[in-house]
């Protein structure tokens, strides 16, 4: 059974060092802390990183500097759906991939030591009902590409993944579960 994971807690991601792939765990979530926070209050996870704001300052060198970006394994990915209050997952899975990889950008924090974030997109007119964001999802043939290619030509991986390759599976499943179960938050699979 696959392990549930959420933002501000540890995920696996597959990463360039040295010339090899290493798979490593991470926190997901870049630490932000945000105007008007304590010092002394726990930093908040900035666990995605929209297309348009990747060569905005705060995610530049971490998307330019190939290095720095990721592979996030996943077998299906999590969004809320319904009512607030009543909102229940509906997990998204890439129709011929056991194991998908999301594009992902890793750093070293001060707060919780190595930690990543996924880049997302807007999401597909098809599954636009169900979240108007989507994770950018990329083509096994791609993952040399993004973790080892000059930027201008990573952008370029930025895209949509299209619909027709995707599995939705709408549950019953209540989105927030009971806090001494799990943490509450976006998951993936």
């Amino acid at each position: 059974m696959a392990e549930e994971v959420y933002p501000g807690y540890p995920g696996i991601v597959v990463r360039e060092h040295e010339g090899a792939r290493v798979v490593q765990s991470m926190t997901w979530g870049f630490p932000v802390r945000l105007k008007g926070m304590k010092p002394t209050s726990k930093p908040k996870p900035v666990n995605n990183a929209r297309d348009d704001k990747l060569l905005s300052p705060f995610w530049k060198y971490w998307f330019s500097t190939p290095t720095h970006r990721c592979l996030i394994p996943f077998t299906a990915f999590a969004e809320a759906e319904g009512p607030k209050g009543k909102m229940t997952r509906t997990w998204i899975s890439v129709e011929d991939q056991p194991t998908a990889a999301w594009a992902g950008l890793w750093r070293p924090s001060d707060e919780w030591g190595n930690c990543y974030t996924g880049v997302m997109v807007d999401a597909t007119e098809e599954l636009f009902d169900i979240h108007d964001r989507m994770p950018v999802n990329l083509h096994p043939d791609e993952h040399d590409a993004w973790l080892d290619c000059p930027a201008e030509d990573a952008i370029a991986l930025v895209r949509k993944y299209p619909a027709s390759r995707l599995v939705v599976d709408r549950t019953d499943e209540r989105w927030f579960k009971p806090r001494s179960k799990q943490p509450e938050g976006p998951t993936l699979l």
